[in-house]
């Protein structure tokens, strides 16, 4: 994992700022993995990107994750402290998964332009038919139909690649149930980086208007002596 220094974190979140969650996270994907060609990134399968993002953030800011959601029974806030580690030590270190085969059909893992294509789909058996029809390389002859082998073959892909679609089962200490809710790798790492940017950006903009330094003089103070200026002018 490259280093990434406080005005590299800040020349990311800038460029990011503005992107769809998507485009993000392949931004975000792109940093963390400089031996892949940019282009390639788009195509690259769900659970490759999520791999790469997933160890950024536990490179960057630790491999535990404060999880926090309401349960769909009862309504209750659950807080949850996720270990990521655990699931990049199952990652494969492979670029490419392995095609599924199911009754005459052949399914490609699905990538990142999949996703976009399926943005503004709202109803999730239309899109999980839109999925498999892009993922769909190779069909039989006559009249099988993809609705008849659509369960099989989310379970076979999710098989083929386990990090694409990352799922949490939370126990409700109210109401003793199960909810289950998805983990965005993306939007994970980049609530971080936002959080750990701002907080540079209202350091830089004490000590600017405090001592007249330029930004790139603040990020050259080690944090250490930053923060020892920025307790003199709160005294």
């Amino acid at each position: 994992m490259r280093t990434l220094d406080e005005a590299g974190l800040l020349d990311l979140w800038e460029r990011g700022q503005d992107r769809h969650p998507i485009d993000r996270a392949l931004l975000l994907c792109a940093w963390a993995r400089p031996d892949v060609a940019p282009e390639r990134f788009a195509q690259l399968p769900l659970g490759v990107v999520n791999t790469g993002l997933l160890r950024m953030r536990a490179a960057l800011f630790g491999a535990r994750v404060e999880v926090q959601l309401d349960c769909e029974h009862c309504g209750e806030h659950l807080e949850l402290a996720l270990d990521i580690a655990p699931l990049l030590a199952d990652a494969t270190a492979q670029d490419e998964r392995a095609d599924v085969e199911l009754q005459g059909f052949r399914f490609r893992a699905p990538h990142s332009r999949d996703l976009a294509a399926l943005a503004h789909e709202t109803d999730a058996q239309a899109a999980a038919l839109r999925l498999l029809e892009r993922c769909c390389v190779a069909r039989p002859d006559g009249p099988a139909a993809l609705a008849d082998v659509l369960s099989e073959a989310e379970e076979q892909l999710e098989a083929a690649d386990p990090l694409a679609d990352l799922q949490l089962s939370v126990a409700c200490e109210a109401c003793a149930q199960t909810t289950q809710a998805s983990l965005d790798a993306g939007s994970l790492l980049w609530d971080d980086v936002h959080h750990h940017a701002r907080g540079l950006l209202g350091q830089v903009h004490s000590l600017a208007q405090a001592y007249g330094w330029s930004e790139g003089e603040v990020l050259a103070l080690s944090p250490t002596r930053r923060a020892a200026y920025l307790d003199l002018l709160r005294a």
